[in-house]
């Protein structure tokens, strides 16, 4: 809310914002800093305003910095604002007869005083209350002392019910239920009292997100570090309230922290920026406008501060000049939640002004926060990610799935809104990791163990077809992502997504031959966009190529079923699928996609991963929960006719994967087909297993040469690639020397390799 210039000091207005009124108090020039916990004047003032208007659920101060009361805290004050309006309309507590019955002479006297104490219960009810007990003992003694006159006893205690309902309307009201505890130490007149319960939401007044800066009371400090770098650090705190299951994830960014010329200077800044229009031409190449913003900014900021005689260092420009682009065609305090690399999800719930950010958080889990956006913000994000996209949002599509990305930032964004969100517009933001998951990272973090990675790792250069099933959040896209690190960048792969989440620039980085395709969301009924089942039967035309399908919804799975049978994919095929269970995958596959049974049977493997349940039940751990084969004898049901058969599977005692019989025993038709077409393993399940268990001391010294020399950059995507193209070398020039890759012989070379490299890094 900007009042027009001109606008008197204190006007207030009242705007309609998504289920709220909120009232905008003009404090723009006001000689003091708005706060109704330290102000007489101002408390009254507001009480004045809540008793004209009483529906009002927060107040909002305009000022350099805009002061927000919600709810929560102007319940009290609307009570006390009613009870005023009872107290002269219905009680009529200054009518002459409600004051006394034939004293003429007390009646001036007690109409002052009560005059006195409905001004002090709008400016400070507490001190209303003490006034009143004293006033109320005061006249029980002097009742006391009354002898036997009838008409002045009579009278007197007219005048002393008033005072005790007074009394007692005070003590039906929560404000005092609310400051009960703290009532010991208190003084008369002392307001401190009140800053209990009166605490503002401090919000710049070039944003419109409110941000709680105040750490909640009562509440334990778990953990506290920085997000951000040079100029642009916010501090992190985790806290923990005894009687809650959430932690409370409390964000302090920089543009909270400002000085009031800074403030002065972004608010003058963003008026000028803010008359700029963003066309959707220059959304294709977001990275490039935020940069010409940049400067533009930077410009700005610097010829208003010679203006305005505000001197600004260096850092000072450019840390101005970053906040007015998070704050114009930025996304606000999103960006900096996703600087933080411990989060994963997002979540902004409808009704959006009056939800907190909640988060998901690598350590905490789940968390409340102290970000409660703005309708202005949620609705500006929108219309960006609208443009970004080029996808619609409206009532005719309420969905709208996209990715953001900012630098090396980069999320998938979900938006939802009426009529499928009757309460509004809300997101589901997921955060990727600035650098793909590999597979040492996964067995660092025990999701996998190294057994199950070098199964992984040799069934992906065996080019079977496999489909990565779980439930929502278990880790599908990021362990796809990690088996496309172990083709060998000789490969081309084609990539085939409705909403770019794999880590294809990275991997384009790395010198892989990658060309990532975007199709239309399953959603969508109707865009410019080609279809999923289009793009697969595009990619056949491209040439030999490994097919990563980002995750098989709809009708594209006929497609993707239609190229592995007619084995016009010679190499890798893979992608995610949501299902808990291999039958889930069947069942989903065949009944839900309608491919045919004897479609399905060219999955070669389906990995199962899932969130797994910690003893105490508050908290979740990612683990791959099983390796399961497919076979091709059956014809109708593969549970009923034995036509899946675990390779490895979760030991929920040990919290790690284990072999099967089937595995160990060599009873498995799919590494007996990839070993059938390799000279030296034909007909040698030794050597074959001997390969896997090969690649899984390789990957398990990864992790253990990164803890031992402390470098854990080794466990990233580059070190991985390259570590892997070392393993083929090696491995090639053994088989020539002795006819056989050997672990004993390739290990060591290969150790020696990694050890030097990992030191050089």
């Amino acid at each position: 809310m900007l009042f027009k210039p001109g606008t008197p000091l204190y006007a207030y207005e009242v705007e309609k914002e998504a289920d709220e009124d909120v009232m905008y108090i003009n404090f723009l020039g006001a000689p003091l800093v708005p706060n109704i916990a330290d102000s007489q004047e101002i408390m009254a003032q507001v009480i004045d305003y809540l008793i004209k208007t009483p529906n009002v659920s927060r107040i909002v101060f305009v000022q350099q910095r805009n002061y927000s009361y919600d709810y929560s805290q102007l319940v009290f004050l609307r009570e006390i604002a009613n009870l005023y309006t009872r107290l002269v309309n219905e009680e009529r507590v200054l009518s002459p007869n409600k004051l006394s019955y034939n004293n003429p002479n007390e009646l001036a006297v007690r109409y002052n005083f009560i005059t006195y104490l409905l001004g002090l219960l709008k400016s400070d009810p507490l001190a209303c209350f003490f006034e009143l007990k004293n006033a109320v003992a005061k006249e029980k003694s002097l009742l006391a002392s009354l002898g036997s006159n009838k008409n002045t006893e009579y009278d007197n205690l007219l005048y002393l019910r008033l005072l005790e309902n007074f009394i007692q309307f005070l003590l039906n009201l929560r404000f005092f239920g609310a400051i009960e505890k703290y009532l010991e130490d208190y003084k008369f007149g002392d307001r401190k009292i009140y800053s209990y319960i009166f605490r503002p939401d401090i919000i710049p007044n070039f944003t419109f997100t409110r941000l709680v800066s105040q750490l909640p009371r009562e509440a334990k400090i778990v953990d506290q570090y920085q997000v951000g770098e040079g100029y642009d650090i916010s501090v992190v705190t985790i806290l923990k309230k005894s009687e809650e299951v959430k932690y409370f994830y409390h964000l302090m960014p920089p543009e909270y922290s400002l000085k009031e010329d800074h403030h002065l200077l972004l608010n003058l800044a963003r008026n000028v920026l803010i008359e700029h229009q963003p066309k959707a031409e220059e959304f294709t190449d977001p990275e490039r406008t935020r940069q010409v913003f940049f400067n533009v900014s930077r410009d700005l900021v610097r010829e208003l501060a010679d203006n305005q005689g505000i001197k600004l260092s260096y850092s000072d420009i450019n840390k101005l000049a970053m906040i007015l682009v998070r704050h114009t065609i930025g996304f606000g305090l999103i960006e900096v939640l996703l600087k933080d690399k411990n989060l994963q999800d997002i979540v902004l719930n409808a009704p959006i002004t009056q939800n907190p950010i909640f988060l998901r958080h690598n350590d905490f889990d789940e968390c409340s926060t102290n970000i409660i956006p703005s309708q202005e913000d949620a609705d500006s994000w929108a219309a960006k990610f609208r443009m970004i996209s080029g996808r619609p949002l409206d009532e005719a599509n309420p969905i709208l799935d996209t990715d953001l990305s900012i630098g090396e930032i980069r999320a998938r964004i979900a938006v939802v809104q009426q009529p499928l969100s009757p309460s509004g517009i809300a997101y589901a933001v997921r955060r990727h990791r600035e650098s793909p998951w590999t597979l040492p990272l996964f067995i660092k973090n025990k999701m996998i163990n190294s057994f199950g990675a070098g199964l992984m790792s040799f069934l992906v250069d065996g080019s079977r077809t496999m489909l990565v099933a779980g439930t929502r959040s278990s880790g599908k896209t990021s362990l796809l992502g990690s088996l496309m690190l172990e083709i060998m960048p000789k490969y081309r792969i084609i990539t085939i997504e409705d909403t770019p989440e794999l880590a294809v620039d990275t991997m384009r980085k790395l010198n892989y031959d990658i060309l990532r395709m975007k199709v239309r969301s399953a959603l969508l009924q109707t865009t410019n966009e080609v279809s999923a089942d289009e793009g697969i039967r595009t990619s056949l035309r491209l040439g030999d190529s490994c097919l990563i399908i980002g995750e098989v919804r709809s009708q594209e799975a006929r497609a993707l079923y239609e190229a592995m049978r007619i084995g016009a994919l010679a190499n890798v095929v893979a992608g995610t699928i949501h299902g808990a269970s291999p039958y889930g995958v069947f069942d989903r596959v065949v009944n839900d996609l309608g491919v045919p049974v004897t479609s399905f049977k060219a999955t070669d493997c389906i990995i199962v991963a899932n969130p797994v349940k910690t003893p105490d039940g508050m908290h979740s751990v990612r683990r791959v929960l099983q390796l399961t084969e497919v076979r091709k004898h059956w014809t109708r049901d593969p549970l009923e006719e034995k036509g899946f058969v675990d390779l490895l599977k979760y030991n929920v005692e040990k919290d790690e994967l284990e072999p099967s019989e089937d595995l160990i025993n060599g009873d498995s038709e799919i590494i007996k087909n990839i070993a059938a077409g390799v000279k030296s393993w034909a007909g040698n399940w030794d050597a074959v297993y001997d390969n896997i268990l090969l690649r899984a001391k390789i990957k398990a010294e990864i992790v253990n040469l990164s803890e031992k020399i402390g470098k854990p950059e080794i466990l990233e995507a580059g070190f991985n690639v390259l570590s892997n193209s070392i393993f083929h070398q090696v491995s090639d020039k053994i088989t020539e020397e002795i006819g056989l890759p050997l672990g004993e012989k390739v290990f060591p070379e290969w150790q020696k390799w990694a050890i030097n490299a990992a030191k050089k890094i």
